[in-house]
């Protein structure tokens, strides 16, 4: 019986690594410090053997989660040097944030990155660290496949889905003024221009990775001018892809349907407000944030890969914190590089570890540290 259960594990977790949780993130257009990284991988001198990869650990368990990323790396001989850069103490004039400019421009020199996560300040003046990422490098498309893990057992069995998420204008666009005293008013911006690319990088995404079927999200019904344009857009770039199933599906029904059958979809593509709260439901499903990865991409190929949990500030410093979401956005980073051996190793002895359900963080129902969850997962290598 327990040789059939662990041939059974074995081939559930080879099949999920046939799928990759963590595919690569496909770019519509090439970014040239990444191209010149890539093609350095080529070279006959060994010191040359390297990709420079931008790291933010972030803040609260951002730097805890962050040094097992490293270790990990370390442990499994990745090519891969980390620039690391810090949020700052004060704002920066340059970008109106806690994020510096000297930051910034270490992602698009380096055309990739890995970011722990981040707190915006509370207070007037300050804008949000994640917005000013996105909006400085036109990270236009947030990408989280959302897959289930064997041996965590949530709601759901084998929910198979990615959203992708339009980064940058909708209800996001941070426009928002006092029209009179106790009237607010905040305006919802939607382009064609943005419309179209993160339409075209979802059909893109989808037949990259076989996937059969694109459903659009939206409200259509009701902001018939603003979520109609984003449809019009849609439906102008389903018609280039005949072999993807291409459908429209309203926002509330869409989580209704998640949540009674997520089976029932593939690709998710939407407006900046709806992919934030759908690709967080999506994430429930499979047993929520700390173990999902995510992505930005941007029109001029820099990727950003991310862990979108919160900083947990109660646990910071106590070494409690899973950093399997982190762990996973990075397996996707080195997809992305078209480092697929050393992502494959690392994904395996991600779900290995969580498999087998002996170093399991407190969120994930164990008792364990982050460095114990770390080293059974090195020995997993």
């Amino acid at each position: 019986m327990a040789m059939q259960q662990g041939a059974a594990r074995s081939r559930l977790l080879a099949s999920l690594l046939s799928r990759r949780l963590t595919q690569t993130i496909p770019s519509l257009s090439s970014s040239e410090p990444l191209q010149q990284q890539r093609r350095s991988l080529s070279s006959d001198s060994d010191d040359e053997k390297i990709i420079t990869a931008t790291l933010f650990p972030g803040d609260g368990i951002g730097p805890e989660i962050a040094l097992s990323v490293k270790q990990v790396f370390e442990a499994v001989k990745a090519p891969i040097k980390w620039e690391e850069h810090y949020v700052g103490t004060k704002v920066d004039a340059r970008t109106g944030s806690f994020l510096t400019w000297e930051s910034m421009e270490s992602v698009r020199r380096n055309g990739i990155g890995l970011k722990g996560p981040m707190t915006t300040p509370i207070g007037k003046g300050f804008k949000s660290l994640n917005l000013t990422l996105r909006k400085e490098l036109g990270l236009y498309a947030n990408v989280r496949p959302c897959l289930s893990i064997p041996g965590y057992k949530t709601r759901y069995d084998n929910v198979d889905l990615v959203t992708i998420r339009e980064n940058t204008e909708g209800e996001y666009s941070g426009l928002e003024h006092q029209v009179v005293s106790g009237v607010v008013e905040s305006i919802k911006i939607i382009t064609r221009q943005a419309s179209m690319r993160v339409a075209k990088y979802a059909f893109h995404y989808a037949q990259l990775h076989g996937r059969k079927r694109v459903s659009a999200i939206h409200k259509a019904n009701i902001m018939k001018k603003t979520d109609g344009l984003f449809l019009e857009c849609c439906r102008e770039v389903a018609a280039e892809y005949p072999d993807i199933v291409y459908e429209e599906v309203i926002i509330d029904n869409c989580c209704m349907m998640l949540v009674k059958n997520p089976a029932l979809f593939d690709v998710l593509v939407m407006p900046n407000l709806y992919g934030d709260i759908v690709s967080d439901l999506c994430a429930g499903l499979i047993g929520g944030l700390g173990l999902t990865p995510s992505g930005n991409i941007g029109d001029n190929g820099l990727a950003l890969m991310e862990a979108v949990h919160g900083t947990a500030p109660d646990i910071a410093g106590k070494n409690m914190a899973n950093p399997t979401a982190l762990l996973l956005s990075s397996v996707m980073m080195l997809h992305h590089l078209h480092l697929s051996d050393y992502a494959d190793r690392i994904h395996n002895a991600v779900l290995s570890t969580i498999s087998e359900g002996q170093y399991l963080t407190s969120d994930l129902g164990g008792k364990s540290t982050t460095s114990d969850y770390t080293k059974a997962l090195i020995d997993h290598l």
